[in-house]
């Protein structure tokens, strides 16, 4: 098959969806498919290149931050990406559209699809979807959800990365929608073996928005004061210099490392040196962070909401803890951080999920979906 993948964000630039998008591609390369992607321009990105046997194809557009894009930003993309869409179609002949996101980049697959008769699919991460992110998206979607009904209605298939993406989804859009997690290279990143750090290794991964509530982060390890950790937060974002402030407050500056914004490969390799991935999330659909903690066995502590209900089993590889209850959140990592045996059993565990988030099984279900909506266009 020839797959046009619409996203709006793509490695390096963007979070977890990006990623997402970019492992998808990458097995379907190695399948034999012919994939490009058309997404947006940053800095001094080449605008052309061939990365892992992906065509990427970048479009003007107004972004000036990987860990950020304004609503501008987003429709800049779409308006920017129109034309060169067209093109591409017209040179590259896709069988098939593969989005990412409703919003934006489901409306530059919609108008692409209209014109030209290709059929899409809709992957849908949760901050596409209405209520999802409300902090960051409920202004949007107070006047653009009548006009998003559409683009969930033509596509051939719509896929949530979770359960909860699915079922908020269906609150607002009448139409059948499958939940393919997000995956991970199960075969080439997880471990021969799994080692405990000393001291223990905490680690988050994320924007340093609300939504990841990092403040919480340096909040709950202040009570823990007392025990022995160091705690990596990969990631940049607008609250990125509030959380240095909290860590100075506290006079931690010596246990946390912030290395701000870092590359996909640098997250994997900061996890194969880590033991806890520490998620205090107030919202997430299905994070790619997390199921590559699953990948790379660290026990997981985590927020009780989203797409964590899918990637960790209570007290087995890891805590779901309540958003707000920040004594709970330090009373589970106090166990793990105390208990070496009790954190082995949890890593151990982790690797074991993994499993049902294989890359090969979930590509095995974007394949055959892909190869549906042809046969049906």
């Amino acid at each position: 098959m020839r797959i046009l993948t619409v996203i709006y964000e793509f490695p390096p630039i963007g979070g977890g969806g990006g990623r997402a998008a970019y492992d998808i591609c990458r097995e379907l390369v190695a399948r034999g498919h012919e994939v490009t992607v058309l997404t947006a321009h940053m800095d001094s990105l080449p605008r052309e290149e061939i990365r892992d046997g992906i065509r990427l194809v970048r479009i003007r557009s107004r972004r000036t931050e990987p860990f950020s894009a304004s609503f501008q930003t987003m429709l800049s993309y779409v308006l920017a990406g129109f034309v060169p869409g067209l093109l591409l179609i017209w040179r590259f002949r896709p069988h098939i559209i593969h989005t990412h996101f409703a919003v934006p980049s489901g409306a530059l697959a919609f108008a692409l699809s209209v014109l030209t008769g290709v059929p899409y699919i809709l992957t849908a991460h949760l901050g596409d979807v209405p209520g999802g992110v409300p902090e960051k998206t409920a202004y949007w979607f107070g006047w653009i959800e009548p006009f998003t009904k559409p683009i969930w209605k033509r596509a051939k298939r719509v896929i949530a990365v979770s359960e909860f993406t699915r079922q908020l989804a269906l609150k607002h859009y009448p139409v059948e929608i499958r939940v393919v997690p997000n995956g991970a290279d199960f075969m080439h990143l997880v471990p021969d073996h799994v080692e405990l750090n000393r001291p223990p290794r905490i680690v988050f991964a994320g924007r340093f928005v609300n939504q990841k509530n990092p403040l919480a982060i340096v909040r709950v390890l202040a009570v823990l004061k007392d025990l022995d950790w160091t705690c990596s937060m990969l990631g940049d974002g607008p609250m990125f210099e509030e959380v240095k402030q909290e860590i100075e407050k506290h006079g931690m500056t010596g246990r946390f490392h912030l290395p701000g914004w870092v590359t996909p490969d640098d997250v994997l390799n900061e996890f194969s040196k880590s033991d806890i991935l520490f998620m205090p999330s107030h919202t997430e659909g299905l994070p790619v962070v997390g199921v590559q903690a699953l990948v790379k066995g660290l026990a997981i502590v985590a927020s009780k909401i989203g797409g964590f209900l899918d990637l960790v089993e209570e007290d087995k590889n890891g805590f779901l803890i309540e958003v707000k209850d920040q004594a709970a959140f330090s009373n589970a990592l106090r166990e793990l951080l105390t208990n070496r045996e009790h954190l082995l059993r949890f890593r151990r565990a982790s690797l074991e999920k993994a499993r049902d988030f294989d890359i090969q099984k979930i590509v095995d279900q974007y394949e055959s979906m892909m190869r549906e909506a042809i046969g049906e266009s």
